[in-house]
């Protein structure tokens, strides 16, 4: 419901044209419209002949397909990767999942916490004292499937220039979720990383790593990791700085509690003031309505109209980032199927434009 939707918008975003093939006579979600932005939607009986011909066309022409279903639903829809790969042996073929397309899970239900449960990464999240929080869905959805999706599409693409062979991609939750700890996992590895909850450096656990409440209920969040920093942190705070050793263990818990004292005596903004020109790697916590105000954001228009802009950003884009709302014919037409065909098509209900009107 989000990932395949986010990783058409990326890609469209960036300027390719995303043709999305919904069910006839269906209507999206509420609060879909932001997410199914930038696109053509073709809305198409899958379970006629003629509206399976009429996805086959597309597809045929396509340099890729996005699908987001459980493992078997779009063989039986009969447009699975053997049947689109020999009708277009180019194409880049993307089955994104959160438990992939194999193993005991792959039938199951899940959603972006379950995903990061059984890669060790939810556990590694939150207060040692409480359960791991729900990290919004960010990582799960997006970060490792969205992200990863969109990366597999490409490199099949290129792939495909190069070789005229097209790919399946297994872009799997999971195994995304897995590959963004890598880090971590080498930390481990090397004796650098205590697999408990708070305990570690990036984890919260170091007082030079976390956020501190203030005065006025706000948060300002804290990474000076690197001495210079840290040096540049203790100053901000008006504290000498030959009173802590950062890295010396022992002292991190005097070293929180001094941090927490200081941080309440005055409020986010305040202290926001005092650390934006310096290094000392400091930043207010700010709410997502917060965040569309902010000077740095505002100068790099990271929102439009309310929503975060398209990323990243190319000296010189190859393409239009918008393509607006098209007549059904000429649509269908230019993805390479019959124009005689679809008018009939069209006017038998199989096929209709973005609004639903034949």
């Amino acid at each position: 419901m989000g990932p395949t939707p986010f990783a058409a918008k990326m890609l469209a975003d960036l300027g390719a044209e995303v043709v999305r093939v919904a069910r006839a006579g269906a209507s999206d979600r509420a609060g879909a419209a932001d997410m199914l932005a930038n696109r053509t939607v073709v809305r198409v009986d899958l379970k006629s002949s003629d509206g399976h011909k009429a996805a086959l066309d597309l597809i045929a022409t396509a340099d890729g397909v996005l699908e987001g279903f459980r493992p078997g639903v779009m063989e039986r829809l009969g447009l699975g990767p053997d049947i689109c790969l020999r009708t277009n042996p180019r194409l880049a073929y993307v089955r994104l999942t959160g438990w992939g397309q194999d193993g005991p899970l792959a039938p199951r239900a899940g959603h972006d916490l379950n995903y990061l449960s059984i890669t060790g990464v939810l556990n590694a999240i939150g207060p040692a004292d409480q359960p791991p929080p729900p990290p919004l869905n960010l990582l799960g959805d997006y970060g490792g499937g969205s992200t990863f999706a969109v990366i597999g599409l490409l490199t099949a693409v290129l792939h495909a220039r190069e070789t005229g062979k097209g790919q399946v991609i297994d872009a799997a939750m999971v195994d995304s979720v897995a590959a963004l700890s890598t880090a971590i996992h080498g930390l481990m590895n090397s004796g650098g990383w205590r697999d408990e909850r708070a305990a570690n450096t990036l984890d919260g656990g170091a007082p030079f790593y976390r956020c501190y409440a203030c005065s006025d209920g706000k948060f300002i969040s804290v990474a000076a990791l690197e001495p210079q920093f840290f040096g540049l942190l203790l100053d901000g705070l008006e504290i000498e700085r030959t009173r802590f050793d950062q890295r010396d263990r022992a002292h991190w818990a005097e070293m929180e509690a001094t941090f927490r004292a200081r941080f309440a005596t005055r409020t986010r903004d305040q202290w926001a003031a005092v650390f934006e020109i310096t290094d000392a790697c400091v930043a207010p916590v700010l709410s997502f309505a917060e965040a569309r105000t902010h000077p740095h954001n505002i100068a790099r228009q990271t929102f439009r109209a309310a929503l975060p802009a398209a990323a990243p950003r190319f000296a010189e884009p190859a393409y239009s980032t918008s393509h607006g709302e098209g007549d059904i014919e000429e649509i269908v037409a230019r993805w390479g199927t019959s124009p005689k065909r679809d008018v009939a098509l069209t006017r038998a209900g199989l096929l209709a434009d973005d609004h639903g009107q034949l």
